[in-house]
């Protein structure tokens, strides 16, 4: 799990660098190393469609690509945390 404090998991969530579409999880560029929130459909990560990501671990969840802004190019990502709390948050909302 990454563990930062000086990280807003939620504004992460919320950029362009993150995606538009799926649950976001916590990854790592394997090129720059670099640590951000990415959206992830079910099907990127070897999980069903419509599968509910608070059922999942990270552990469940296999590398995918995705555009690395610092890298400049789609590159693999590994999850490292499952942000259940911002999912909740955004349901909550109805986002």
């Amino acid at each position: 799990m990454s563990v930062d404090a000086d990280r807003d998991f939620s504004a992460e969530s919320k950029s362009i660098e993150a995606g538009l579409q799926g649950f976001p999880v916590d990854a790592v560029c394997t090129g720059c190393q670099r640590e951000h929130v990415k959206r992830v459909r079910p099907e990127d990560v070897n999980q069903e469609f419509g599968v509910d990501p608070l059922t999942l671990d990270v552990a469940d969840l296999t590398s995918f690509k995705h555009v690395c802004h610092r890298c400049g190019t789609a590159t693999w990502w590994n999850p490292t945390d499952l942000l259940k709390g911002l999912i909740e948050t955004e349901r909550d909302r109805g986002e």
